[in-house]
């Protein structure tokens, strides 16, 4: 599975991703800068974010969620589970194994 979330600033990003990694939760954490434009309480907005893409598995997805919500500074972050339905089976399995 890939739960892919957004953070208001790079430093917020890292500690999320850091804390995922160091509990087991995520074998790997990818983030970058993106600009995000919304409309929130009726007004729209153009915001620069860092975008996370959480490597995890079916198993600890949910898990990954709760963590992220209980670690965000949002009200309403933006958080998605998204299946994966294949890739290369070493990098899957390392996947597995970082996350037992």
């Amino acid at each position: 599975m890939v739960v892919y979330s957004t953070a208001g600033d790079e430093d917020e990003a890292k500690r999320i991703a850091r804390k995922l990694v160091e509990e087991g939760l995520a074998a790997c954490v990818n983030i970058w800068p993106i600009r995000s434009v919304y409309e929130w309480d009726g007004e729209l907005c153009e915001d620069e974010e860092y975008a996370l893409l959480v490597k995890t598995t079916a198993k600890r997805a949910e898990d990954v969620v709760d963590k992220i919500l209980e670690l965000h500074s949002y009200e309403t972050p933006a958080v998605l589970i998204l299946p994966v339905f294949g890739g290369f089976e070493g990098f899957l399995e390392w996947i597995v194994k970082r996350t037992e």
